[in-house]
């Protein structure tokens, strides 16, 4: 069936729309309250704006879904999004949720908690901290003026009181020192603080201040004086004339054709606590599209709603207002305010976005340069159709010990983790890089050459770090097992590119992207290499604990303890060891002779062996540990 035909076709009810491209992928993800008219406004001759056209010419087939409601669709849209992460939509990019103090008000003593999630628990949230408050800092102040508790949240009958019970911090519920009346007067006074009503935490702390002074308890009095500071900063943040409404949030939005930045300037407790930024990519839609499509999926989350919610247009928000009022199990206010304190939040997150927007730009513009743009001007020094994906292959060994490789991977001028590879090395004797190359360079495309997938991804440039002997030996290896691929070489000390069969190198400007690219590459390899060996190294000195007389397993975990890695075990000195606790004069002279002669048996063995090739082996991912 055409798309013309199932735009004939579709139902005249309120539902959600999914465009697909001609891969599969779910593009955008749309509600419409009569899917037929919405879905065939993208399909009609009329000018659209350029990223509706852009998206409308990637779409290769959609699919639809009834809903009862108009509510049921946005919330269904929400869920989708969410899900799919559609190119095309609006998207929460900021998963790093801000914390929140909760406080259970069903206890009987209640504690304070830190918590990064919301839940519909019947506790009380305040917050979320962020933009210069940090919530240990809110949560010292209430210690020191109110001595709530932090403790566990069961509260367990003790024999004594615990140290923040002594140094002024608590009021040990958990003693008895302390009623239930009492304590919920407390806790009153602290829901009074969170929420902006009481001043006293002020006073209180000045007087302890100045009490601390007297006793010459002078740090103590520090604190007294950090914690007055951070509540000048808070009253500073002070939102006034909202009339009988103290938590708000005000959403604007910036727009520059390709890029786009959603702000929510927050309100708590009168408190501007701050404004979040939310990066936008090709987002289709109009405000009101974008604002409420956006709004779903922030209060379905993990962010509390407010009381009233702020928007920079006006557009119709009857659906929302529904999904959200479901959601919070009580409608908000819904405004569009022009004048006065609210109007000034809205150009607050205004002002934010549009200075986040001009920041994102450049820094998009400087990545391009550093990534995309890098490749193609690396495409035109070296004379090269295409360098999309780039591998550098490092070796890593100390005097021919725990030799390894590694295989660094870049797309499109970006790392490719997932891509990465490491190699332990089991074929050479003795210390010998060319030989080592030899075999990575080996099982790598034989891997290819065999069919496994995860080395049927062939790169369009090859990156060794070395000058114009390690280069010639590697494409020699790769040309005789049938591989044709460009291949450079990046000499370290004057960072000259080498080319094969030519003996000059290709000098490449220091501030030159295409340059740098090199480098990101062959850093990468290197340091992936260094780690792997680093780990193979630790592993085989532990290990090597177990063959010292004297140590058993209950002094081998202290020096495992003790020392931070088992180099610096190998390398300690007898006095050293003997100062660790359990380890006697008699162990640590054991210890320090059985490395000594290790290390002298491996120096000796890699000056007398001759290198020989043998046999290959295998090669697992980057992620996984080499057996």
């Amino acid at each position: 069936m055409t798309l013309e035909e199932k735009i004939k076709n579709l139902p005249e009810n309120s539902g959600v729309y999914i465009m697909h491209d001609r891969a599969g992928n779910i593009i955008y993800v749309g509600k419409a309250v009569v899917l037929k008219n919405r879905v065939r406004q993208y399909f009609n001759h009329s000018p659209k704006p350029a990223k509706v056209q852009a998206m409308v010419d990637n779409i290769a087939d959609f699919e639809y879904m009834i809903t009862l409601t108009e509510k049921d669709a946005l919330a269904l849209e929400a869920n989708l999004i969410r899900k799919y992460k559609p190119h095309y939509n609006i998207l929460l990019k900021d998963d790093k949720h801000s914390p929140y103090i909760k406080i259970d008000m069903r206890e009987d003593y209640p504690s304070i908690e830190v918590t990064r999630k919301v839940r519909r628990d019947g506790a009380r949230y305040f917050g979320p901290f962020f933009n210069g408050i940090r919530v240990a800092d809110i949560v010292g102040i209430i210690r020191s003026a109110y001595r709530m508790r932090t403790c566990p949240k069961k509260l367990k009958k003790k024999d004594r009181a615990c140290l923040n019970y002594h140094i002024g911090l608590c009021l040990a519920p958990c003693m008895g020192y302390v009623t239930k009346e009492e304590y919920h007067e407390v806790v009153m006074r602290v829901v009074k603080f969170l929420t902006g009503y009481d001043d006293g935490a002020e006073k209180l702390l000045t007087e302890r201040m100045n009490a601390a002074v007297e006793r010459e308890e002078f740090e103590r009095a520090i604190t007294y004086r950090d914690q007055l500071e951070m509540l000048k900063k808070l009253r500073e943040r002070t939102v006034a004339n909202l009339g009988n409404v103290t938590d708000v949030d005000a959403f604007a939005y910036a727009d520059s054709g390709d890029y786009g930045v959603m702000s929510v300037a927050m309100v708590r407790g009168n408190k501007l606590m701050g404004v979040k930024n939310f990066p936008v990519t090709d987002a289709v839609g109009d405000k009101g599209e974008l604002f409420s499509s956006f709004a779903a999926q922030y209060y379905s989350g993990n962010n509390e709603m407010p009381e009233e919610i702020c928007f920079e247009d006006e557009f119709d928000c009857t659906a929302l207002n529904e999904l959200l009022t479901a959601t919070a199990g009580k409608p908000p206010i819904i405004s569009f305010p022009k004048k006065g304190t609210r109007a000034r939040l809205v150009k607050t997150a205004k002002s934010n976005a549009s200075d986040y927007l001009v920041k994102s730009v450049e820094k998009s513009e400087r990545e391009r340069d550093m990534t995309t743009g890098a490749t193609k001007q690396l495409c035109k020094i070296l004379g090269i159709p295409s360098a999309r994906r780039i591998e550098c292959y490092d070796i890593s060994n100390i005097s021919g010990v725990d030799k390894v490789a590694s295989q660094s991977v870049f797309i499109d001028g970006k790392r490719s983790p997932q891509d990465y590879r490491k190699y332990k090395i089991k074929t050479v004797e003795g210390s010998d890089d060319f030989r080592c190359m030899e075999e990575t360079i080996r099982r790598r495309f034989s891997r290819a050459t065999d069919g496994d997938e995860k080395f049927t991804d062939l790169p369009d440039l090859i990156v060794i770090d070395g000058g114009k002997g390690q280069l010639s030996f590697a494409y020699g290896i790769m040309r005789e097992m049938g591989y044709d691929i460009p291949m450079v070489g990046l000499a370290k000390r004057e960072e000259e590119v080498f080319t094969p069969g030519n003996s000059e190198p290709i000098i490449i400007p220091h501030d030159n992207y295409a340059l740098r690219l090199l480098q990101r590459v062959r850093d990468e390899a290197h340091r992936f290499a260094i780690t792997y060996h680093r780990k193979l190294r630790s592993r085989r000195y532990f290990s090597e604990l177990d063959e010292v007389p004297g140590v058993g397993p209950e002094r081998r975990k202290i020096l495992l303890k003790t020392f931070e890695n088992a180099a610096d075990i190998k390398s300690a000195s007898v006095e050293t060891l003997a100062a660790v606790e359990g380890i006697d004069l008699r162990t640590a002279r054991s210890i320090h002779d059985f490395f000594e002669k290790k290390r002298a048996a491996e120096a000796a063995k890699a000056a007398s062996k001759p290198q020989k090739q043998a046999d290959l082996v295998s090669v697992e991912r980057a992620d996984d540990d080499i057996i």
